[in-house]
């Protein structure tokens, strides 16, 4: 392990890692994500860019993205 880089190897270590409570909260379809989408990296906020995988930070910007394009409509009305 000493050729991979230690800030990606923490990246992947999930002891610290927890559920991602935006995410939680706000999709409904968080259950049936891969275990590794859900979680974020147990040091930092819950924010895309604590997710440990890709998909899972995909998937919070979307959230972020479609939270914030239903309050633009809100408040245009």
């Amino acid at each position: 392990m000493e050729h991979i880089d230690a800030a990606v190897t923490n990246r992947f270590d999930t002891r610290s890692g927890r559920p991602c409570e935006f995410c939680r909260d706000l999709d409904p379809q968080f259950p049936h994500r891969r275990p590794l989408d859900q979680m974020v990296a147990g040091s930092r906020k819950p924010r895309a860019s604590a997710h440990l995988t890709e998909d899972g930070y995909v998937r919070h910007r979307m959230l972020e993205l479609r939270r914030l394009t239903s309050r633009v409509a809100l408040t245009a009305a």
